[in-house]
């Protein structure tokens, strides 16, 4: 298989079909997402945990070790996102890239939670190469997988359902690994009460991990591989660096992108922040422990996951009907808001102490459903908001004249992973301004000490929230302007007999 990946520029052609996919096409496409989710709910979830309470390194030093990764994938991400949208092969512009990365993902994802038995330095030093080479390897995987949402349909409605598939499979993905950890490999053991403290279980919830994320990258490309031909492969000009740099930044100052670039900075930083302190909330605010259900005993986290995905579930029907009906700026925005106040009344009406006592009958179904609504509310922000970036490419490809769907989902995939990074710093920093103990034991946690990390963690999340959706309401067009551009760009190519008109 030869390759082209030259310094070039596009020449503008015409926007892809506005088609309505397969529903077996839609699934082995959302399912490559579940390796993101797996990804996600690790760094998220249980990096800071692990390399703070198992291995004893402090939470704010982890938090600034991975906050360092950060600014590699300010340059990686771009850069994968030009290279792939100059990729020239047989296979198309983004399958080469889907089948080379699930094995550098599969080996960096096993390295990261087995470091070797070294000095404080040596493992910081570990964490923070690996960490770089598994967000490396994710970013040339995701995205050119996020940027073939564009081109699979221009139509504006399914788009979202696209994407409403992703999100599907991506938190499939995420709490799929949730429930084995807390039910499989971090249960509770007679050496350790507590299992999310249990070193070997680590192992082998690394190496379920890499198998998982593998399979789902390698059906997602699998799966979509017939669709090659169908997929834009604008022809490209040879260029110098510095005309490629200059074309780079006329096409990242387009201002729908740079807006959905702030919302999504806030409200994937929230989520960052509230995957980061979650088992610490879940553990010493709540007091997880175990529940019966149907005879059955189990983790308290093991049903807390399947209520979450219930929530998904919801947002995954809701979105693509609601983006039908009303503007997507409009709806991401009020429920970006609604998620936020749903989300955190818990913990507001736990300090006001009119919310069920822990232990008491009523606080974990109270519980449950008002974090499954918060997480309906929020994934179908999140939804809208990625169908959004996808609109932006026929709004940069008129403005330009080059189709950049990689640039501008490599640069909204950034701003994603900046939510395991930027979430644990900030997590490492309201542990220490909490003053929250290592190695802590729950039930022992003073009182004091439980409300300032509440206060502190819900705050910080209200404001995030509430910047979010104010950005998502200033997005610049909806619907009718979609619709006008895409004629408008079949006209161009109709008029330049590049290519033939699409039907």
């Amino acid at each position: 298989m030869s390759a082209t990946i030259a310094s070039t520029a596009s020449i503008g052609t015409a926007p892809p079909a506005g088609r309505r996919l397969r529903t077996g096409t839609m699934a082995s496409y959302g399912f490559g997402a579940a390796a993101y989710g797996v990804k996600d709910s690790g760094f998220g979830t249980f990096l800071l945990l692990f390399y703070n309470q198992v291995i004893g390194v402090p939470a704010a030093t982890v938090g600034f070790v991975i906050m360092c990764a950060l600014i590699i994938d300010a340059f990686i991400d771009p850069t994968v996102g030009v290279l792939s949208d100059r990729t020239r092969t047989r296979w198309g512009r983004r399958h080469p890239w889907l089948y080379g990365s699930a094995l550098p993902i599969m080996l960096g994802w096993v390295l990261l939670w087995n470091p070797p038995q070294s000095s404080q330095s040596a493992t910081l030093a570990w964490l923070f190469v690996v960490a770089v080479l598994v967000r490396s390897a994710v970013s040339a995987y995701e995205v050119p997988s996020q940027a073939m949402a564009a081109e699979l349909s221009s139509d504006y409605d399914e788009r979202t359902r696209i994407m409403a598939y992703r999100y599907l499979f991506g938190w499939a993905g995420g709490l799929v690994m949730l429930i084995a950890a807390y039910w499989i490999f971090l249960s509770p053991t007679p050496e350790y009460p507590n299992g999310l403290l249990n070193p070997n279980g680590y192992k082998g919830f690394a190496i379920a991990g890499a198998l998982f994320m593998g399979v789902a990258i390698l059906t997602s490309a699998l799966g979509t591989h017939r669709e090659i031909p169908n997929l834009p492969a604008p022809v490209i000009e040879k260029q110098t660096i510095r005309q490629n740099f200059a074309e780079l930044g006329q096409t990242l100052r387009n201002k729908a992108f740079l807006i959905l670039m702030g919302a999504g900075l806030f409200v994937y930083t929230n989520q960052g922040i509230t995957y980061a302190i979650s088992n610490y909330l879940y553990t010493y605010v709540w007091r997880f422990t175990t529940v019966t259900i149907a005879g059955l005993t189990v983790p308290t986290f093991v049903p807390l996951s399947m209520v979450l995905f219930c929530g998904v579930l919801v947002a995954f029907v809701l979105a693509p009907r609601i983006g039908q009906v009303t503007s997507k700026p409009k709806a991401a925005s009020v429920a970006a808001v609604l998620a936020i106040i749903i989300g955190t009344s818990p913990y507001w009406l736990r300090l006001a102490g009119v919310f069920p006592e822990v232990g008491s009958a009523a606080m974990l179904p109270l519980l449950f459903a008002m974090l499954a609504i918060g997480t309906a509310a929020s994934v179908t922000a999140h939804i809208l908001g990625a169908s959004m970036m996808a609109d932006v490419v026929e709004d940069s490809e008129q403005r330009t004249g080059r189709r950049s769907e990689g640039v501008f989902f490599a640069g909204g995939f950034f701003i994603q992973k900046c939510t395991s990074g930027v979430g644990i710093f900030v997590t490492g920093l309201i542990l220490a301004a909490a003053n929250f103990p290592a190695k802590a034991v729950p039930g022992q946690v003073p009182a004091d000490v439980l409300d300032r990390l509440t206060v502190i963690y819900i705050v910080a999340a209200t404001v995030l929230a509430l910047v979010a959706a104010a950005l998502y309401r200033a997005f610049p067009f909806g619907r009718a302007e979609h619709t006008a551009r895409l004629e408008a760009l079949r006209m161009q190519a109709l008029d330049s007999e590049r290519i033939d008109p699409v039907p």
